[in-house]
């Protein structure tokens, strides 16, 4: 687990935030909003004031990166880029999280690394990583300003028989009835997205298709709420598409995998985040996935 209760001592008394900068190598803006955000214990008591002054003993929740060995498919003087397997959680999603695909990362890299951008834990392969901050914000530039070109495979239900963009604005907001906690929909009311989907393929023993996605937009869940208003939600989907009593079952994570085969077509999400091209530095990057994603499809996933 990468978060650790650590025990600290302080010799004299003084604030919290100086003995943190001074002890565990923090800036003065991440010593004090670790302690805003409760990671300071005194007297086994959280306390959340930044200047609070701290004198002997004391606990703090500090981070310390783990590993599985995932290495990464490229690497350069300022980024690197992993091709992340189905599962990996890219950030993780409390202090019990065991580990994420930025653990790896940083520990890996060290702990001025970090991710610039997302793609959903069940989604597989690039993620653009920055080594240091200012590469950092260079790449989230990039992506803010769509710059980035993105495309994506997945095997959808049906047959996909042309190319079609998709241009629908897309809601995030909390679903009316409750059910399902948080949904993203077409909506006129949502923000402007727009995707592209190629037809590569069409397997007619399963009915389904193999296309190619390119977003022109990035949010939340584009690439499947958009596959699923055409009335090809892609194979493996546990929300999209779903009756939303098996969605609350899949969040709760009460549904059985054998059930989930046979609700969704596949065991996980069959979408897989296959090339980035972007330029960087006076540098042109176009960077494929080294996955076979057909070949994945039909051996790993269940299908």
């Amino acid at each position: 687990m990468p978060f650790k209760l650590k025990k600290l001592h302080s010799p004299t008394k003084q604030r919290a935030f100086i003995f943190l900068i001074n002890e565990l190598g923090l800036s003065q803006k991440e010593a004090q909003r670790h302690i805003a955000n409760g990671r300071l214990f005194i007297d086994g008591e959280v306390m959340k004031i930044p200047t609070a002054e701290v004198e002997g003993s004391f606990e703090f929740v500090v981070y310390e990166p783990s590993t599985r060995g995932l290495k990464p498919l490229m690497q350069e003087d300022k980024f690197v880029v992993f091709d992340k397997p189905s599962g990996i959680l890219i950030h993780p999603q409390n202090r019990n999280t065991s580990y994420s695909l930025v653990d790896e990362l940083k520990y890996q890299f060290g702990l001025e690394a970090n991710i610039a951008h997302r793609i959903d834990q069940e989604t597989s392969g690039l993620v653009l990583c920055a080594k240091d901050r200012q590469t950092e914000k260079d790449l989230k530039a990039l992506f803010e300003n769509r710059t980035i070109q993105k495309k994506y495979l997945a095997l959808v239900h049906g047959e996909f028989k042309k190319e079609l963009t998709i241009d629908e604005p897309l809601l995030r907001k909390e679903d009316e009835s409750a059910i399902v906690r948080m949904v993203v929909k077409v909506h006129p009311d949502g923000k402007d997205s727009k995707t592209t989907v190629t037809p590569l393929k069409y397997l007619k023993d399963k009915d389904m298709t193999l296309v190619e996605c390119k977003p022109f937009t990035g949010r939340q869940h584009q690439i499947r709420v958009h596959l699923f208003h055409v009335k090809h939600p892609i194979v493996g989907d546990p929300i999209y598409g779903q009756k939303e009593k098996d969605v609350l079952r899949f969040l709760d994570k009460t549904i059985h995998l054998s059930e989930r085969i046979n609700l969704s077509g596949a065991s996980r999400l069959l979408l897989h985040a296959n090339e980035l091209e972007f330029d960087l530095n006076l540098k042109h990057y176009r960077i494929i996935s080294d996955e076979i994603f057909v070949q994945t499809c039909f051996q790993k996933m269940k299908i």
